[in-house]
């Protein structure tokens, strides 16, 4: 009896501590629309019954509003989980804008939205989420567009929310909507000489969001990154990027490694589809599981119980790839 009670108490105590895992799912961030074999295979274990898909940004080019990169959808696309459709939309779109021209947009964007959720046969849930890094300067017209577009559309509208949106809220205002995204990636710029992973620091983010727990809207799901980056510096000191690169990359005999994760290159050549010199330098930056951990055992003391939303659902970053935190 007395050994039953033990294992009773062990029982209790390890179920109690028991972690539970996140919910979680993914961005779908491509023009074209398609699964390969790997994606829809990691996108079926996914948790979370949503797959928030880029439907079209939309920028203003000479004054007038325009959509940009509006998805054409291939037939190996096919989910069982529900499309949020998601639209990037350019700061400087709400630069200027009048009271016509904030309906004209949403009016334009729900529009557009129906138009493709109808001709690709989209199951989408009651949500169009909004991706846009609004700054003080434009946030008032940027809050009465997305009031105006929940009015139009009837659905919930959703926003993503910046580091700095965070840390800045006093300035750059609080969005009227019932739930945000926070984006826990793009802490710098990589364009900048700096030896900090700019895809994602901990220590810049924790700094940004030590007083999230205060942030007036309660309902927060959590935006981690898992692409990576190589970061190509010319002899001038200039950058630019090439996407999806690995450390794995960067074995190759003409490579001479400068650090574990930075190489110079030895011979003239093409390499990764770019033409690049003699003495040029490649940068990885890619996450690590400890990174990610890192971030949510955080914002778990910090916010409500959040799903992940991982950027994004790519078989060059999805594969061996740990998702149950």
């Amino acid at each position: 009896m007395k050994i039953f009670k033990l294992l009773l108490i062990f029982f209790i105590i390890v179920s109690c501590s028991k972690k539970e895992n996140h919910l979680y799912t993914f961005y779908y961030w491509k023009t074209k629309v398609a699964l390969n074999k790997t994606e829809k295979d990691v996108l079926d274990k996914a948790t979370a019954p949503y797959l928030y898909t880029r439907f079209f940004d939309v920028d203003k080019v000479k004054g007038k509003f325009q959509p940009v990169g509006v998805i054409t959808k291939d037939k190996t696309f096919e989910t069982e989980k529900q499309i949020v459709p998601t639209v990037f939309i350019t700061n400087r779109a709400f630069l200027y804008i009048t009271k016509e021209e904030i309906t004209f947009l949403a009016e334009s964007i729900q529009d557009l939205i129906q138009k493709k959720t109808k001709e690709y046969h989209f199951k989408t849930n009651n949500e169009i989420q909004i991706d846009c890094d609004w700054t003080a300067g434009t946030r008032d017209d940027y809050f009465k567009f997305l009031k105006e577009l929940k009015r139009i559309s009837g659905k919930e509208i959703t926003c993503t929310l910046r580091l700095h949106q965070v840390k800045d809220k006093n300035q750059t205002g609080i969005p009227p909507v019932s739930k945000v995204y926070l984006m826990c990636y793009s802490t710098s710029s990589p364009l900048e000489n700096s030896d900090k992973n700019s895809i994602l620091d901990n220590n810049i983010l924790k700094s940004y969001l030590s007083t999230i727990e205060d942030y007036p809207i309660r309902k927060i799901d959590v935006a981690l990154p898992i692409y990576s980056w190589g970061i190509v510096t010319n002899h001038l000191g200039k950058h630019r990027l090439i996407n999806a690169l690995s450390q794995k990359d960067l074995d190759n005999p003409v490579f001479k490694k400068i650090s574990e994760n930075e190489i110079e290159i030895q011979k003239d050549g093409f390499y990764f589809g770019n033409y690049l010199n003699k003495g040029f330098k490649i940068k990885i930056e890619e996450i690590s599981d400890e990174q990610l951990k890192e971030v949510i055992n955080f914002l778990n003391k910090k916010i409500p119980p959040f799903t992940i939303i991982y950027y994004q659902l790519d078989s060059k970053f999805v594969n061996n790839q740990n998702f149950n935190f």
